[in-house]
């Protein structure tokens, strides 16, 4: 090898090397969120994002920890950061804010802030995140607001910190219009503080590799992972492939229509189809679209590419503006999750007719996030003679994801979201809530050769049997999942009240004095035919309560004695 050859060799290991150290920054960056946020909901369940930017506003690593809604919408948003404050206006000590639903990431429960990092005077770079807030005012985290104005305090790109000086007028004003203040302003300086400790840590970085920009390292990492993608892209039969997904909705049912296009150059996918946006707060904007149409090709087809600006440039999508996925302001969208999780559900059925071996099956999907509210202001239960406590919570929780093409689905799994189950614990220790009940739910994976995932039990009641408000926004209450290649579907989720009273799926309902909420999630549903699956795991799942016996002898035939041998004669 020539000493030129030598040079170049050594050159590509060390952009290799920062590359990885990127990522090792703001991975540091989102475990200092979780350690730092007063809310469960960063601290806890990891609903959160944190990524570097290049001066031009694109994505070049993002933490591992976090949700593929907020990263994805992170990876579009900062560009209008650096719009409205271009690089050279920046100055030492600036941090910039927003919760504006269609700059980021879709509702007004996620606040974005992003901080430019400067190296001998001169902006290089952008570290942001995005986590999600217990509360942000007006109707707070629930689908029934009509007009996005309902659901809370929006702010503009605006700037946080001046210079290093907070704004003072903008947290009180933050202050005064959320029910939980301290744990919302805590959140906005740990989120700042956060920032803080990627910008010093990729400052160190760059005086280690003795670089004074990135730009090198940013065209490196962008080239490399869109050609990366590029050559997963053309190891699939070219063509268009159609799925449909009816889901419950809010008042009415909601369809999901995609068509997939894979091409020479791009993954495509056209949301002709879908049903118009809703007159209630599931609504989705195109941010959002985005980040969960992007994850939903990506987890099949490029898993193992970071995710950045270039990995994800050769997905594009296309929605009708007007239709759920692509709701313009005014439009409600507190609680657009519930259907942005459902469009990887949407896209895997398309994949699934091209992709050698197939793809899991539908899952839960949606978070079933309870969200609960009490206070004298809200309870009129005259059955109750305690004084009623004052609280605003979030506790999330997920039903089971679908069968894989090789492995059973995983229970109680937030998939596509990613974000971990709270701990009963954590939530006791701040609420007067009392989790009775939190254990999987029997038989509600599908039967299949891989056997969906589990679904979960919850029951839980006010301290004291105190009542209180469910703020409901559950999904898959009316359609359950679909199996795959003879899999059957997975349990339908179920809302009620432990004395028998059912209760919507979604909106703000009382929780009576003395009185439980039972909430049933739903199962990820099966793949393949059930009687493929051997006996002896079958008889396994039935030892450790997972399925009925009933479950054992009539989806998947085989009859299991008392002692737990399997009767060789019942299949």
């Amino acid at each position: 090898m020539t000493s030129t050859g030598s040079s170049s060799a050594l050159a590509q290991i060390h952009l290799h090397v920062m590359w990885n150290r990127l990522i090792a920054v703001v991975e540091e960056q989102a475990q200092t969120l979780i350690r730092t946020a007063f809310s469960t909901s960063v601290r806890e369940a990891g609903d959160l994002a944190a990524a570097v930017f290049d001066g031009e506003g694109r994505m070049l690593a993002q933490a591992i920890t976090g949700t593929p809604g907020h990263i994805n919408a992170l990876a579009a948003c900062v560009v209008h950061f650096v719009e409205k404050y271009p690089m050279e206006q920046m100055l030492p000590g600036d941090v910039y804010i927003t919760n504006d639903p269609w700059l980021a990431s879709g509702h007004q429960h996620d606040i974005t802030v992003a901080t430019p990092v400067f190296f001998d005077g001169v902006a290089v770079a952008i570290v942001a995140n995005t986590c999600h807030v217990v509360d942000i005012g007006g109707r707070g985290f629930s689908p029934d607001g009509r007009q996005v104005y309902e659901e809370g305090l929006n702010i503009p790109i605006l700037h946080l910190f001046t210079e290093g000086v907070a704004n003072e007028t903008l947290l009180e004003i933050v202050r005064m219009n959320v029910r939980e203040s301290d744990q919302v302003i805590g959140d906005i300086y740990s989120f700042a503080a956060a920032n803080d400790i990627a910008a010093n840590r990729l400052v160190s970085m760059m005086e280690e590799f003795d670089i004074s920009d990135l730009d090198e390292l940013a065209n490196f990492v962008i080239d490399r992972s869109r050609q990366a993608t590029l050559d997963r892209i053309n190891e699939l039969d070219h063509g268009t492939f159609h799925n449909e997904l009816t889901m419950d909705g809010y008042d009415k049912p909601v369809t999901l229509a995609a068509a997939l296009t894979i091409s020479k150059d791009n993954i495509h996918i056209d949301y002709a189809g879908t049903s118009p946006a809703s007159s209630y707060g599931i609504n989705v904007v195109l941010n959002y679209t985005k980040a969960y149409t992007t994850y939903g090709i990506k987890a099949v087809v490029a898993p193992e590419i970071p995710n950045n600006y270039g990995s994800i440039e050769p997905f594009t999508f296309s929605a009708p503006v007007g239709c759920i996925l692509n709701a313009p302001r005014p439009y409600a969208v507190a609680a657009r999750h519930i259907i942005g999780h459902l469009l990887p559900d949407t896209i895997l059925g398309c994949l699934d007719q091209v992709v050698e071996g197939g793809v899991q099956a539908e899952g839960s999907s949606s978070l079933w996030n309870i969200q609960l509210r009490s206070g004298p202001s809200v309870s009129t239960d005259t059955d109750y003679e305690g004084d009623v406590p004052e609280f605003e919570m979030t506790h999330f929780n997920s039903g089971g994801a679908g069968a894989r093409p090789t492995k059973d689905g995983l229970s109680a799994t937030g998939f596509p979201s990613g974000v971990r189950g709270v701990p009963v614990e954590a939530t006791e220790s701040i609420v007067p809530i009392v989790f009775w009940r939190k254990e999987l739910r029997e038989d509600s994976g599908g039967a299949g050769h891989y056997r969906g995932g589990l679904g979960q039990v919850i029951e839980l009641a006010g301290d004291g049997g105190a009542p209180f408000d469910v703020l409901a926004m559950f999904e898959r209450v009316q359609n359950a999942p679909r199996g795959r290649h003879g899999g059957l579907d997975g349990s339908k989720g179920s809302v009620e009240l432990a004395s028998g009273q059912v209760l919507r799926s979604k909106g703000q309902q009382s929780i009576p004095a003395y009185d439980r909420l039972l909430l049933a999630m739903p199962g990820g549903a099966g793949l393949g035919d059930p009687h493929q699956r051997p006996a002896q795991t079958v008889a396994a799942d039935l030892a450790d309560g997972l399925i009925s016996a009933e479950s054992a002898r009539d989806e998947y035939g085989v009859v299991v004695l008392r002692d737990g041998t399997v009767d060789e004669s019942g299949r």
